[in-house]
């Protein structure tokens, strides 16, 4: 589960991005008890987060942020800030040198049955700058240090006829040297690390080489990075997204009962589906029941474009709630209306799981705290002359109170920020 989420000089952001799923420790908490899971230790986490704001506001980048970080991890390849991925207010030059390319990322999760970590990663044009991660059992207790990896010295040779001419800047040469300090690993782990940082290119993450070398927190962290997190943006409709990816784990998620019982709240009338194992999200035929108790089926690929990016979409809620995952859903309840989003967020906050489900949306009407704590909305606004993003918590404003803000009143205002009124 994640505790707290920073990033920095990512797309429409620039500043520094805090986001948390750590509970309120105050007594308002006990109004919610299914919205927060307790994993020990005086550790209470948020099951669920909603970010409201307006469109082209940086919901999307947000999200995105965080599918670049996971790449590095599932690519495994050299690890280094890319110019489209960089707040166009620090792309001064054309050439990457004399710009801020520098990009920093930091992930604090909890682990089941092994303890927190906290992963801090710094990236600029020539690769790594910075690579840390931190491990300790109890969330009271200080962090120890796993891996340290530091830039020592780093080379650039570059096109200098076309930096002159204000062209796009041609790097010819990069080399870099990196300092590696281990805690707790045998020499030839270490040996090993330190030859690998030392090739003089551009590297990959160090944490998951050390995790092939065997380290435990190393393959701990990596693990959960590759296979919990599912940060999932709405590029195009979710359901034509799905069909192209055609995964096999989806495929057997599909048939799994518990499954149904998700899919049905976007209709009662639905009884069942028949897979179609090749094209699972548009041929799949659709099982309803009339009042008469007959039945009749439809491929979805013909159905309500609700019913079928619902059911893509209900692929992620089984993840949170039957494996334990953490989903970050772009503008999941594009097509759904209110009573079935809030249909959803109360399945998981019911059920006892160790997952997380953040969402974005337009939907003012989750603006509620009889549903959430303050420290469950966020809000994402855009300056309308820098046009960079900011992100910002409910929890920001203490003039809220839970008895009497109309919150919905305020956000349509413009008091929260968050909208196109600014």
């Amino acid at each position: 589960m994640i505790l707290s989420y920073k990033f920095k000089n990512f797309m429409s952001f620039q500043d520094d991005v805090e986001f948390s799923m750590m509970a309120p420790k105050t007594k308002v908490k006990s109004r919610f008890p299914d919205n927060y899971t307790s994993v020990g230790n005086g550790l209470d986490l948020l099951k669920t987060a909603v970010i409201v704001g307006e469109n082209a506001g940086g919901k999307s980048n947000f999200v995105r942020s965080l599918q670049y970080l996971r790449s590095f991890f599932t690519e495994n390849e050299s690890v280094r800030s890319y110019r489209s991925r960089i707040n166009t207010n620090n792309l001064t030059n054309l050439c990457p040198q004399n710009s801020c390319t520098k990009q920093m990322f930091e992930l604090e999760i909890y682990v089941s049955l092994t303890g927190t970590y906290l992963y801090h990663l710094e990236v600029d044009f020539a690769g790594i700058v910075t690579e840390l991660l931190y491990f300790k059992i109890n969330h009271k207790n200080k962090y120890k240090l796993i891996l340290e990896v530091s830039r020592a010295d780093v080379i650039v040779k570059c096109d200098k006829d076309n930096c002159e001419e204000g062209k796009s800047c041609q790097l010819e040469e990069i080399s870099a040297k990196y300092v590696v300090n281990l805690s707790d690993a045998d020499s030839a782990m270490a040996d090993s690390l330190k030859a690998a940082a030392q090739k003089q290119k551009h590297i990959g993450l160090m944490v998951t080489k050390l995790a092939i070398l065997g380290n435990e927190h190393a393959m701990n962290f990596t693990e959960w990075v590759i296979n919990r997190l599912c940060p999932e943006t709405n590029f195009i409709n979710y359901d034509i997204y799905k069909s192209m990816k055609n995964e096999g784990d989806d495929l057997r998620i599909l048939t799994d009962k518990k499954y149904l019982d998700i899919f049905r709240m976007i209709d009662y009338s639905i009884e069942g589906f028949t897979v179609d194992e090749e094209k699972p999200f548009t041929k799949t035929l659709v099982i309803r029941r009339k009042n008469d108790g007959s039945t009749f089926s439809r491929e979805l690929g013909r159905d309500s474009s609700g019913v079928r990016e619902f059911f893509a979409w209900a692929v992620q809620i089984y993840k949170v709630v039957y494996e334990d995952k953490v989903v970050f859903a772009d503008e999941m309840d594009r097509v759904l209306n209110p009573v079935l989003s809030d249909r959803v967020i109360a399945f998981i906050s019911g059920k006892k799981h160790a997952g997380q489900f953040v969402f974005t949306t337009h939907n003012v009407l989750h603006l509620d705290l009889k549903n959430y704590m303050k420290e469950q909305i966020y809000f994402i606004t855009k300056d309308s002359e820098s046009l960079e993003s900011e992100l910002y918590s409910l929890a920001d404003f203490p003039e809220i109170r839970y008895e009497t803000t109309k919150i919905y009143e305020f956000y349509m205002k413009g008091i929260l920020g968050g909208t196109a009124v600014e």
